[in-house]
């Protein structure tokens, strides 16, 4: 892929207006809708004008909305929509297909000098304490083993008392990751105020960009998240995206410092 969709680092999005990010929202939410759309009916479905939308393509890379759209359509081609599960029950099919989406989706949305930055952070950091809560704990325990087992001085903690005060004792030459599916969870939001307080670099994987923790980071690596669930009632939505995410992070580690 020549280039993710959203290759927005911290310093960019911080430069966005209230309108151009909440625009970047909306296109994040209906990508497979965008690729068809005239720049009038965004405009008028979004609420934005149309200036306001040709200076946000500029702001995350793009010539213009036209070139945003051909991109688009061309990272459709990806995702196979052949009925090749054609003997499957449909609601099995639904459920595949809804997997396939959020992984590749996630992978379009990642930005290859964001992982390279990522991987510099966690190579030089003396000390990472890698934080989640819920669902998300399995994903932070994962990506803790792995840095212990490459030989990173890591913790995890998932209880909150002990992230809020891990956080107000944090060093400048140490590094914080947060895993948080919807970046709004209380505890992880007081821990990375307090960190951004305290200088100290932080990363989080989640799936909203315009988060409180998102804006709060350093770094935000974005996954992409399907609006369904089976599960409506309880919040046990799809972590696929932050696990792909998580996969990708390490094995770029590895490869980056295999020769270092």
């Amino acid at each position: 892929m020549e280039k993710p969709l959203f290759d927005i680092p911290s310093s960019t999005y911080s430069t966005l207006s209230e309108s151009e990010r909440y625009l970047l929202e909306y296109i994040h939410k209906n990508l497979d809708d965008i690729a068809t759309m005239s720049i009038v009916t965004l405009s008028e479905r979004a609420s934005v004008s149309t200036a306001t939308i040709v200076r946000l393509m500029k702001k995350i890379g793009y010539n213009g909305y036209t070139s945003f759209k051909y991109r688009l359509k061309q990272d459709k081609k990806m995702v196979d929509y052949d009925d090749q599960l054609g003997d499957i029950d449909v609601s099995i099919k639904q459920a595949i297909k809804k997997n396939e989406e959020e992984v590749l989706r996630t992978i379009q949305l990642q930005s290859i000098g964001q992982i390279e930055d990522a991987v510099q952070k966690i190579y030089n950091a003396e000390k990472i304490y890698v934080f989640g809560r819920g669902f998300s704990e399995m994903i932070a325990k994962e990506i803790t083993v792995k840095l212990q087992v490459l030989e990173k001085v890591c913790e995890n903690h998932d209880d909150p008392n002990i992230i809020r005060i891990k956080s107000r004792k944090m060093e400048k030459n140490e590094l914080a990751i947060f895993i948080s599916l919807n970046g709004e969870t209380p505890e992880l939001v007081e821990a990375c105020q307090n960190l951004s307080m305290k200088q100290v670099t932080t990363i989080t994987l989640t799936t909203r960009i315009d988060s409180t923790l998102s804006k709060l980071s350093d770094m935000t690596l974005l996954g992409y998240k399907s609006d369904q669930s089976l599960f409506p009632e309880y919040e046990v939505r799809s972590r696929l995206s932050l696990n792909v995410i998580a996969r990708i992070l390490l094995d770029a580690y590895v490869i980056r410092t295999r020769n270092k």
